[in-house]
């Protein structure tokens, strides 16, 4: 292993070298227009050819992280992320009001389903009952930042699939079920590598990270009304935790 680059861990080695050029980035060990070292240096930080180093380098440009140009270099651009607050009130809009001017969630599909084990324990309803599930995705100036299953029981939110194509929210799709506000019960927080379809979805390299968080929404008197599991890019969002 050199520098953190692992060859077993299933992850190619290319996807590895740029992950560590990002941390790099976001550590603050390279400013904003600085240079990167040559390929031959890097090549030989992480112990790989470069060829590798080259690939690594071409995807980041791609994902408009480092900028190359010929005979001069390869430089770092202004890779700000989003910060998306995790609280008593996490909503998606004004969780990123003033860090960007667009902002809104797409209903990609919606379903009905029988309540999993997991879920049912989540919306306290009984495992196998109907519950509607919601697939968005989140997009500020453009850009994919979430991708998220949301669960509902059935009989109580029958129609909220149709509320939320309509309005983008779920904050104003809850309004119309009398829920002017709610609360997160809990969260749960985790990365892993992101799967295919969150690649594609979030507009990711292979062998991107997800941020993932599990969590219950509930109505200000107690009961659970929403379980979610949402991913986001670790390139694009941090997520920063106050008390819940």
């Amino acid at each position: 292993m050199a520098d953190g680059i692992e060859r077993r861990s299933g992850v190619s080695l290319w996807r590895q070298i740029a992950d560590r050029i990002l941390q790099s980035i976001a550590a603050g060990d390279f400013a904003e227009n600085a240079a990167l070292p040559p390929e031959v240096a890097l090549a030989e930080r992480y112990g790989v050819n470069r060829h590798t180093v080259r690939s690594a380098i071409a995807a980041l440009v791609q994902d408009g992280v480092l900028r190359a140009e010929q005979g001069r270099g390869t430089f770092v651009l202004s890779r700000k992320r989003l910060s998306y607050p995790i609280g008593a009130r996490t909503r998606f809009s004004t969780g990123l009001q003033g860090q960007a001017s667009e902002r809104h969630i797409v209903l990609l599909a919606s379903s009905v389903e029988p309540a999993s084990r997991r879920v049912a324990e989540a919306l306290g309803v009984a495992r196998g009952s109907d519950v509607i599930r919601l697939e968005t995705r989140g997009e500020a100036d453009g850009k994919p930042v979430s991708r998220a299953s949301g669960w509902f029981d059935a009989r109580r939110f029958a129609g909220i699939d149709v509320a939320m194509a309509e309005t983008g929210s779920i904050t104003a799709s809850l309004k119309r079920f009398g829920i002017d506000d709610y609360l997160r019960q809990s969260t749960v927080l985790s990365a892993r590598h992101a799967d295919a379809s969150d690649l594609a979805d979030l507009d990711l390299q292979p062998g991107g990270i997800v941020l993932v968080t599990m969590a219950v929404n509930m109505t200000t008197d107690g009961r659970p009304i929403q379980f979610a599991e949402a991913r986001f890019p670790a390139e694009r969002v941090e997520l920063k935790l106050s008390a819940l």
